[in-house]
């Protein structure tokens, strides 16, 4: 394989990262937000306040997009890598 074989695998591998990561970096930083809001408007400074509810919220839209987030895995590996990998 060349180096621009290589760097094309990679640019589709670090989009994809991007496209797998987005809903969960997207909704944690809503979250983080809104309760950030929240805690400057009640003076409220629990710690726990921050993290459980981002946490949850993770998780839950973790869990919502896992088939997403596998097809895309899929994809790149059947569309990029294993055609590379059999010299094809």
């Amino acid at each position: 394989m060349s180096e621009g074989e290589i760097l094309d695998i990679l640019r589709h591998a670090l989009w994809t990262a991007f496209l797998i990561s987005l809903p969960v970096l997207s909704i944690s930083l809503t979250v983080g937000l809104s309760i950030g809001l929240f805690q400057a408007l009640t003076s409220v400074q629990e710690m726990t306040l921050t993290f459980v509810p981002k946490l949850g919220a993770i998780i839950i839209v973790f869990w919502l997009t896992m088939g997403f987030s596998g097809q895309q895995l899929v994809a790149l590996y059947q569309e990029q890598v294993i055609p590379r990998i059999a010299g094809r």
